[in-house]
């Protein structure tokens, strides 16, 4: 927080050095006392750790582009969804995660319980590693696993751990656009610690 507020400060003393009559040439030098930034605020209380967690204002924008159609066909376009979700996550970008859950996993984990469950985090990393896919009934299937990890604001480690289903229809007549790109199927994350 003091790291934004004194970018902020000197980006405000920039722009003002920059109104003045300097001649050409000559450089202004700008000096900032940190000790006048207004004192680092505390983390919010348990309580209102939920509201905290939904600031996630959706920028950057973390949908996954689209791909080559080759690409998106196999491997490299289920790992490019995959690899959106987790910096969804690694960002707190918690709507836009859950954004790209399937239907039974928002089911599973309305909003309000989704951004519950990551709200007292104040790291977190996530691992997805490399998965199979594997074709089925006209559609391709790639699982993987996925650990979450990261710490509360205690300190205290916190782990999830699940496997991501995505699923991608394979050319098949009529189908959506939304169908021919991997998409999420099935999402299984426990706290383990």
């Amino acid at each position: 927080m003091k790291i934004v507020r004194a970018a902020l400060a000197l980006t405000f003393l920039a722009s003002l050095a920059g109104c003045g009559s300097q001649p050409p040439g000559q450089d202004k030098v700008i000096s900032v006392d940190m000790g006048d930034l207004p004192p680092e605020t505390p983390p919010p209380p348990p309580a209102l750790a939920a509201e905290a967690a939904r600031d996630d204002d959706g920028r950057p924008e973390l949908a996954p582009p689209l791909l080559e159609p080759e690409a998106e066909r196999g491997e490299t376009g289920a790992r490019n969804v995959l690899l959106g979700f987790a910096r969804a996550l690694e960002l707190r970008e918690w709507g836009q995660a859950w954004a790209m859950l399937d239907e039974t996993s928002k089911a599973r984990w309305p909003t309000a319980i989704w951004r519950e469950m990551f709200a007292d985090l104040r790291s977190v990393n996530v691992r997805a590693r490399e998965g199979t896919i594997e074709g089925a009934a006209g559609s391709s299937y790639y699982t993987a696993p996925l650990v979450l990890t990261g710490e509360d604001r205690a300190g205290r480690p916190l782990r999830y751990e699940g496997e991501v289903v995505l699923r991608r229809v394979n050319d098949v007549p009529g189908a959506a656009p939304a169908q021919l790109r991997s998409h999420m199927e099935r999402l299984t994350l426990d706290r383990t610690q």
